[in-house]
């Protein structure tokens, strides 16, 4: 008799697991990176038992904890800013409203990929005037970017995921004079800390591995 987990997973459980992801992430659980990672994992995954070791340490699907309503926090834009200097957001942080980054003379960094994201979509308007702003994201997810630059550039340098997968997604409103505005992967940033190595590396995905470039995004 062939045990429940080697079965053969469908498309429709890897969605249902994708979506779970999702919810978990909304609710604070997974960080941006886990979200990224786990998401990819879910769609390349062949049996129910790699499907159930991405969500052994989330809630079952339609969970509902019981906490007490609480008003909605107006959302406001949080701002991070740098004038002749430079402003750096890096580590574990919540992000749960629209974001927003202005350089003069400047840097600002911020790296997305260790944040908890409260958000489906996230936000980010940049605005680079003789400054760098720098957007650090996992490989894998969805970059999306507009605007317009101005003896400046606009760049993106990411792994983008297989097509056809639900994976976050990063929207940049990006306006650069005579600065740049660029939006990097984990390919091309100082590595962070990731919990799941150990798991990843059962199921054969490496990200990381997938670029032998040694360019690394400094400080």
């Amino acid at each position: 008799m062939t045990d429940s987990g080697e079965l053969r997973a469908s498309d429709a459980e890897r969605e249902a697991v994708v979506e779970q992801l999702r919810v978990a992430s909304v609710d604070g659980r997974l960080t941006l990176v886990e979200l990224t990672d786990r998401t990819e994992a879910a769609y390349t995954a062949t049996t129910h038992a790699e499907l159930a070791l991405l969500t052994q340490d989330l809630p079952a699907a339609g969970f509902t904890p019981m906490v007490a309503p609480v008003p909605a926090p107006e959302r406001k834009k949080r701002w991070f800013m740098a004038f002749m200097g430079d402003t750096k957001r890096r580590g574990k942080w919540r992000v749960d409203q629209e974001l927003g980054a202005v350089a003069v003379m400047g840097d600002v960094v911020m790296d997305l990929r260790e944040a908890e994201v409260r958000t489906d979509v996230i936000d980010i308007t940049a605005v680079a005037v003789m400054g760098d702003v720098k957007i650090i994201v996992p490989d894998g997810v969805e970059v999306d970017i507009d605007g317009f630059a101005f003896m400046g550039d606009k760049k993106v340098d990411v792994l983008e995921a297989a097509p056809g997968m639900k994976v976050p997604v990063v929207r940049v409103h990006g306006y650069a004079v005579m600065g740049d505005i660029k939006v990097y992967g984990d390919a091309r940033a100082k590595p962070i800390k990731r919990g799941w190595a150990a798991w990843r590396e059962h199921l054969g995905l490496t990200p990381g591995q997938l670029s032998g470039d040694p360019r690394r995004l400094g400080d």
